[in-house]
């Protein structure tokens, strides 16, 4: 670790997360939603709900504009509503909800060690943002006064590919004008720390959930990453 010169951060679950618990239940969700026909309905079919929605948003590899984005989503939320014939969702309302994920820079927000530790890291390192995402991600660091402590923002929707493609790796490695072993990748997923790991990055594992973060621990003996409980661990160890 003495010649780390980066650290790449995931975003989601690593440095942020949606204000409502769910990724896309957004901000203003339930103006739009009813809330009590929707808590009688069987979770599983909510979820499935949202998977087959999802599986629609997944395919959409390239999206540069937030309208783009917008349309996108009504979509989604179109294919959402179409599976939950209960929640009898008009046209504005699903118009509204797609508004409210894409235009809404308050959907996210930031762990208090990432707000805590990136300022911190920033003034030894240089610092990236490689994460699956649209274009409506880089509002919501604009909104947290976060784009400034970042030298690179890699989204995975104006590269049309995601993680764990080397593509979305190098280009930050590019923009950083880096080579792989000067950098440090963090993320939640072991499948896109493997892809880092790939490149050549040292990589790191971020588990905040206790129990996973145990599990994983012990899987990680000689396996060539580490595994992290916060970013305070990480701030300790670099």
């Amino acid at each position: 670790m003495k010649n780390i010169k980066a650290i790449l951060f995931d975003s989601g679950r690593v440095l942020n997360g949606p204000v409502t618990g769910h990724w896309f239940i957004t901000p203003n969700f339930w103006e739009y939603v009813n809330k009590g026909v929707f808590d009688s309905l069987d979770k599983s079919k909510i979820a499935s709900a949202f998977a087959e929605a999802d599986k629609y948003i997944v395919a959409q590899k390239l999206m540069t504009a937030k309208e783009e984005e917008y349309q996108h989503f009504i979509k989604f939320y179109e294919i959402f509503s179409s599976q939950l014939p209960e929640l009898k969702l008009t046209a504005d309302a699903i118009e509204n909800v797609a508004k409210d994920l894409v235009f809404n820079p308050k959907k996210y927000a930031f762990y208090d060690d990432a707000l805590e530790i990136v300022p911190k890291l920033k003034r030894k390192y240089k610092l990236a943002i490689v994460s699956d995402a649209w274009p409506s991600l880089l509002d919501v660091y604009n909104e947290n006064n976060m784009t400034s402590y970042f030298d690179s923002i890699v989204i995975s929707s104006f590269l049309g590919t995601s993680k764990p493609d080397s593509k979305m790796y190098n280009t930050a490695l590019q923009e950083l004008n880096i080579k792989p072993e000067e950098a440090i990748f963090i993320d939640d997923s072991l499948k896109n720390c493997m892809g880092a790991m790939a490149v050549g990055i040292n990589t790191v594992l971020l588990c905040r959930n206790k129990q996973a973060y145990i599990s994983e621990k012990i899987k990680s003996i000689s396996k060539g990453y580490r595994v992290i409980n916060d970013l305070n661990q990480l701030y300790k160890f670099i």
